[in-house]
């Protein structure tokens, strides 16, 4: 009988981390091709059809910009959570209440200027979101309640609880009886680029990319996160608070979350409806792991992911590809990303029962 035992690699080549994840997300397509092929259509048409649609015109390029706006915010929100072995599956859920926070500053304190406006709308969205995330940082540190498990069932909370106002006490009176609340004034909105719909919420994603990736690689607080992530026993025998980490993390990315909110609202929609995330906190996992948890490079990857979804939209029209095709095609593509991120961090042995060991893979 033959087995395979992973062990952990001592040192990761540097082609590793280039090749490894470029290769996931190759794999990752060409499963994806034998799933059109499997609805009828020609993979090569599709992704053509993909890049066209994204990429063929101005509009499209705007599009995809926009996209990668809250993406970029919910993936970093996850991302300084996982660098620390927090799985921090609440983006969704703390978008949500950044979005809430930013339609009550606007609704109750509304003040005609856009700079106090902004800096309102920027703290109010980043503390609901921090609370949000603080939360279940607090049940983590203070009796080890499973993070994934709180943040995924409080992304629920956070959704009924957003269309609770939406249908009920805030929906705008003239809205027909569609689910939105009354367009923010011009005051409260975030400024656009040109005659594009891109909004200055670019520039906050941008910002936060480089601050994070300045504080992971840079800063003694970052280094604790590193150390707690690769080995929380010798963190701990190192005099580094765990607890207190636990918190700062899952606060520090629920206001990046909340963020993505205020970005969603506040810059694109100006006003709050039914259905305003479109999952972004849930892609932005996604986003994150492609970028191999590195701050800088999310953006980049979080563009290429809006390439996806622009694109996917392009298949609905001009094939008549369903949604959920699209949606397999991201899970296709983290589910490759991981098991590529395995590989790369273990290296596999062959063991024979008779205890000879074979060739390392």
């Amino acid at each position: 009988m033959v087995k395979f035992k992973f062990e952990p690699r001592l040192e990761i080549p540097a082609w590793m981390n280039v090749v490894i994840p470029v290769a996931a997300v190759v794999f990752g397509l060409f499963i994806g091709g034998i799933l059109f092929a499997c609805l009828g259509v020609n993979p090569f048409k599709a992704y053509a059809a993909v890049l066209e649609g994204a990429l063929g015109s101005t509009f499209g390029l705007g599009e995809i910009i926009i996209k990668a706006i809250p993406l970029t915010l919910t993936a970093l929100a996850g991302l300084i959570c996982y660098r620390m072995l927090i799985w921090n599956i609440g983006a969704e859920g703390q978008l949500c209440m950044g979005a809430l926070a930013t339609a009550a500053v606007v609704r109750y304190f509304f003040v005609n200027n856009c700079f106090v406006m902004f800096v309102m709308m920027f703290i109010a969205a980043a503390i609901a979101g921090g609370l949000w995330g603080g939360v279940t940082g607090f049940l983590k540190a203070k009796w080890g309640v499973s993070e994934t498990i709180t943040t995924l069932m409080l992304n629920y909370v956070a959704i009924n609880v957003c269309e609770h106002f939406i249908y009920g006490p805030w929906k705008d009176p003239m809205s027909m009886g569609f689910p939105f609340t009354p367009n923010f004034p011009d005051a409260a909105r975030l400024w656009v680029l040109g005659g594009t719909k891109v909004h200055s919420g670019l520039f906050i994603a941008l910002a936060v990319a480089v601050v994070f990736q300045i504080l992971l690689k840079r800063s003694k607080w970052g280094y604790e996160i590193r150390v707690i992530g690769e080995n929380p026993r010798a963190a701990s025998y190192a005099g580094i608070n765990i607890a207190r980490n636990i918190l700062l993390v899952t606060f520090i990315g629920g206001a990046v979350g909340g963020l993505a909110g205020m970005s969603e609202v506040a810059g694109l929609l100006g006003r709050m409806n039914r259905g305003f995330s479109m999952g972004y906190g849930y892609t932005g996992i996604i986003v994150a792991w492609l970028a191999r948890l590195s701050p800088i490079y999310v953006p980049l990857v979080a563009f290429l992911m809006g390439i996806l979804l622009v694109g996917g939209d392009t298949l609905q029209v001009a094939m008549g590809l369903p949604l959920a095709s699209i949606n397999i095609l991201q899970g296709l593509i983290l589910c490759s990303v991981l098991g590529a991120e395995t590989l790369s961090r273990y290296k596999v042995r062959i063991v024979h029962t008779n205890g000879a060991k074979g060739e390392t893979a």
